[in-house]
């Protein structure tokens, strides 16, 4: 089977303006590894209305199987990925977002505060992930083996449930 093509979109104003350097891509490429091929990553301003016109290319016009964001959250004032992703998915996916609440809550009691959401937009599973480095590496491997299966249901290649 040909590996899954994904997409990586960083959400930071101070990663997007230079100010501070992203260490969240390169961690995202290692932590899902083989079967997944990285064509297309950027980083971008936390402007709401951004994050949604990113996530929206990336699913209708590049039609990525998988976008993976990074970023924006927490609960400051500027973190508005998941509030980007709910207008942009047709269907979400809680059980995604509530096991890597779970893989965060296990190393800190600070993982609560997490506003990720995930959900699907016609053939692209968006996943939100934390913006710290270690935070993606620990959510990416905690939930790998089920994002293969799921995507595999999704994109018609289980065999399963036609």
């Amino acid at each position: 089977m040909k590996d899954f093509e994904y997409a990586i979109v960083i959400a930071s104003d101070s990663r997007s303006q230079g100010d501070r350097q992203d260490l969240c891509i390169d961690v995202v490429k290692s932590s899902l590894g083989q079967g997944f091929s990285p064509v297309y990553e950027k980083i971008i301003s936390d402007d709401r209305e951004n994050i949604s016109a990113e996530l929206i290319y990336l699913a209708d016009e590049l039609r990525l199987p998988l976008i993976i964001t990074s970023g924006g959250t927490g609960l400051s004032p500027r973190d508005n990925t998941p509030e980007a992703t709910l207008e942009v998915i047709e269907k979400e996916t809680p059980g995604i977002s509530e096991a890597i609440r779970l893989i965060a809550l296990k190393k800190t009691p600070n993982g609560m505060l997490s506003r990720a959401v995930s959900g699907i937009r016609g053939s692209s599973l968006i996943i939100n992930l934390p913006g710290s480095p270690r935070a993606v590496k620990e959510s990416l491997e905690g939930i790998r083996g089920p994002l293969v299966h799921g995507l595999k249901h999704m994109l018609g290649l289980s065999g399963e449930h036609k």
